[in-house]
C-alpha cells in the first residue's frame, strides 16, 4: 500500500512540503552561481530541499547541471577526490561514451580507468596511488570548472555531510586546499551543508576557518504549522479520507513541526483511519510512536551523565537562568562555567541545540519521552 507521506526517504516532487521562500532563494543562488551554506538541525529537510530546488533549476535552465555527493561514508582526502571525480563526469556526461572521452581528456595526468559494475553503472576507478594524487590534486578539485568552460555550461555541486571533512586527516589543512581552488571558479558553485549544525557553524562562521564567508549562508527553519495543515488536509483527501484542520494542526503542534516526525505521524493517524480521522486516532498514534522509540530514548539517556541529565531536567521545566544559583543548587549542577560546559557537551551530543538564542531539543519526540515516563513530568 502506498502511503500519502514521505519520511526517512528523500520525497518525490508531489510529497514535498511547501518551502517556498527557500526555493526561490536557493535557485537564484544556482542561477547566479553564488555558492551556498544551508545550516539546520537534522531532519529538518535540508537534502529534500536541495533535491526539490535542483529539478526546478535544471527544468528552467538546459544549460545548469547540478551534482550531487554524500559524503557520509567518505573519511579520506583520497575517498573524496574519487567520489567528486567520479559524480562531476557522470553529471556531465550524456552516456557512458562521452564519460570515457571526458575522462581521458580531463584527467589525463592521472591516468584513470573506467570500469562498469554488473548493474551497468559507471564508475570511475583510478590507476594511481595516493602519493601521487598528492601531487595533483588540481586536476579532480578544478574538474567541474575545466569541463564548465569547455562545454559553456554552468555547475553545481552539492555535498551533503560536508562536515564530515572534519574527520579527514589535517582537517585545516584540506579545507584551506578546497577553498583556495573553489574560490577561483568562475563557472561553479558549490552548495555545502550537513546535519551537525555546529560543527557547520564552526566552519562557516568562524573567521579562523579557510570556509569564512564562502558564501550565502541559509538558516532553514522549521516548516509552519499553517503550512503543515493544508498539506496533511490534502494528502488524506487525494486517498479518499479526511482529517480536520484541527487535527491536522495537532498532529504538526504533537511533532513541534519536526518534518519529520509530522510526516510520521501524519502516515501512522493516515494507516488508523478508515474515512475520517479523529483527536483520539492522533492522540492514539503519537502514543503508539513514543512506545516504538522507548527502547532507543532508553539507550540514548542510559549514557548521559547524573548532571547532564539534570541539565536537561532544568530545560524541560523552563528554567529561564540555567546558571542562577537557585538553579544551580536545585538541580545539583555544580558551578555556572559546569553549565556551560553541560550544554556544549549536549550539543555536541545532538540531543539540544541553541537556535536563535533559544535551547531546543532536536528530537521533539525524545524531548516527551524524558519529560513524561522519566521525569514523570505531566503533559
Amino acid at each position: 500500500m502506498n502511503t500519502p507521506f514521505v519520511y526517512g526517504k528523500l520525497p518525490e516532487e508531489i510529497d514535498f512540503t511547501n518551502r517556498a521562500k527557500e526555493i526561490v532563494r536557493l535557485k537564484n543562488n544556482f542561477n547566479s552561481l553564488v555558492n551556498t551554506i544551508i545550516i539546520s538541525p537534522r531532519r529538518w529537510g535540508k537534502t529534500s530541499l536541495v533535491k526539490q530546488t535542483s529539478r526546478l533549476a535544471v527544468k528552467e535552465n538546459k544549460n545548469l547541471k547540478i551534482v550531487h555527493l554524500d559524503i557520509f561514508n567518505i573519511r579520506s582526502e583520497y575517498e573524496f577526490y574519487l567520489l567528486l571525480a567520479n559524480e562531476v563526469l557522470k553529471a556531465a556526461s550524456s552516456g557512458w561514451n562521452e564519460m570515457v572521452k571526458n575522462t581521458r581528456h580531463f584527467l589525463k595526468q592521472l591516468i584513470p580507468q573506467i570500469s562498469f559494475s554488473p548493474d551497468m553503472q559507471s564508475k570511475v576507478s583510478f590507476s594511481i596511488g595516493w602519493e601521487e594524487l598528492q601531487k595533483h590534486p588540481d586536476d579532480i578539485l578544478n574538474l567541474a570548472e575545466n569541463i564548465a568552460l569547455k562545454k559553456d555550461l554552468n555547475i553545481i555541486i552539492c555535498i551533503d555531510e560536508f562536515q564530515n571533512i572534519a574527520l579527514f586527516d589535517q582537517p585545516d589543512a584540506f579545507q584551506r586546499k578546497l577553498r583556495s581552488h573553489w574560490q577561483t571558479h568562475q563557472k561553479t558553485a558549490y552548495c555545502l551543508y550537513g546535519s551537525k549544525q555546529h560543527m557547520l557553524l564552526d566552519v562557516f562562521s568562524n573567521y579562523a576557518m579557510p570556509f569564512y564567508k564562502f558564501g550565502d549562508i541559509l538558516f532553514l527553519e522549521k516548516i509552519a504549522a499553517e503550512e503543515w495543515v493544508p498539506f496533511i488536509q490534502k494528502r488524506f483527501q487525494d486517498t479518499g479520507k479526511e482529517i480536520s484542520s484541527s487535527d491536522a494542526e495537532r498532529i504538526a503542534v504533537l511533532a513541534e513541526n519536526h518534518s519529520y516526525y509530522v510526516q510520521q505521524l501524519a502516515q501512522q493517524v493516515w494507516f488508523r483511519t478508515e474515512k475520517r480521522a479523529t483527536d483520539q486516532i492522533v492522540e492514539n498514534a503519537f502514543e503508539d510512536i513514543i512506545n516504538q522509540l522507548s527502547l532507543l530514548f532508553v539507550n540514548m539517556t542510559e549514557v548521559l551523565t547524573t548532571r547532564q541529565l539534570s541539565l536537561l531536567e532544568a530545560i524541560l521545566k523552563q528554567e529561564k537562568q540555567l546558571t542562577a544559583k537557585a538553579t544551580l543548587a536545585n538541580y545539583n549542577l555544580g558551578t555556572s562555567a559546569n553549565v556551560i560546559q553541560l550544554k556544549r557537551r549536549l550539543i555536541e551530543l545532538d540531543v539540544i541545540d541553541e537556535i536563535q538564542g533559544k535551547i531546543e531539543f532536536l528530537d521533539p519526540m525524545y524531548k516527551h519521552w524524558l519529560a513524561t515516563r522519566y521525569f514523570n513530568m505531566p503533559r
